[in-house]
């Protein structure tokens, strides 16, 4: 029996625990394969924010925490999984073990509360009212999501394979109806959590090349690919990685960072 919702309005992904504690399996995989965010994402949110102090949640193995101290930010973050966060620690990324929602803050606020790829796994309302919890006055809640648009080629080959190899695997395309509904979700969690103004979106469109092994080896961390078993992960990727062959052994990426943004009001 599928797990995949029968719509994206059905897509509830804060409830699907084992695609979402999957990404764990190989963590140093995931810090080497994942895509950065951009910079003037990152740019924007630290000026939004009153000051530098962050928060980030599902910070995963601190791809994004790497950045924010880069800039010049302090950075908490908090993950359910010890695995990611054992990768993040060793750069230097100091991380507490937790579900957000549950996560105790031990009186401790923030200047800014972020999420990157990561808020779909977080309830929407008891997530925002938590970060309305921890966040100092006008403090800025910034969440964002990236959707990437392969190659008509490399797309239509994963999604036949994927489809004959395993017709029940969970709904895990990161396309811009999926992003764009973990967005819509995000700030009606926000609007309904209250404490906060009312969410502004952003959006940044970006590029990235990608070789063969490269591309192979970012598949190799999505939900999807995560729970298949050897048999039907080794066809997925030979069938992929021929046909990146057949291009030349390269692709350009077009990526699309959407962002929801919020700023808790004085009186949250």
């Amino acid at each position: 029996m599928s797990t995949a919702p029968s719509s994206f309005a059905d897509w509830e992904p804060h409830r699907l625990r084992q695609v979402a504690e999957s990404f764990g399996v190989d963590a140093e995989r995931y810090d080497r394969a994942r895509p950065r965010y951009p910079d003037t994402l990152i740019q924007r949110v630290i000026v939004a924010s009153p000051g530098i102090e962050f928060l980030d949640v599902g910070c995963g193995t601190g791809i994004g925490a790497r950045q924010y101290r880069a800039a010049g930010c302090t950075v908490l973050g908090v993950d359910p999984d010890a695995r990611m966060a054992e990768v993040a620690r060793q750069t230097g990324i100091e991380v507490e073990i937790g579900k957000f929602e549950d996560w105790d803050a031990g009186g401790r606020s923030f200047d800014a509360v972020v999420a990157g790829q990561s808020w779909h796994w977080v309830d929407p309302i008891r997530g925002a009212g938590k970060a309305a919890q921890v966040l100092r006055r006008h403090g800025l809640l910034a969440l964002y999501w990236h959707v990437f648009d392969p190659p008509r080629e490399v797309g239509a080959a994963f999604g036949d394979v994927l489809q004959r190899v395993a017709p029940d695997a969970p709904l895990q395309n990161p396309g811009l109806e999926l992003q764009q509904g973990n967005l819509k979700r995000a700030i009606e969690g926000i609007r309904t959590a209250g404490g906060f103004g009312e969410p502004e979106q952003w959006r940044y469109e970006w590029q990235r090349e990608y070789t063969r092994e490269e591309w192979l080896d970012h598949l190799l961390t999505t939900g999807t690919l995560t729970l298949l078993a050897p048999d039907q992960l080794a066809t997925v990727l030979e069938a992929v990685g021929t046909t990146i062959d057949s291009m030349g052994g390269g692709f350009t990426m077009e990526y699309t960072t959407l962002a929801a943004a919020a700023t808790r009001t004085a009186d949250a």
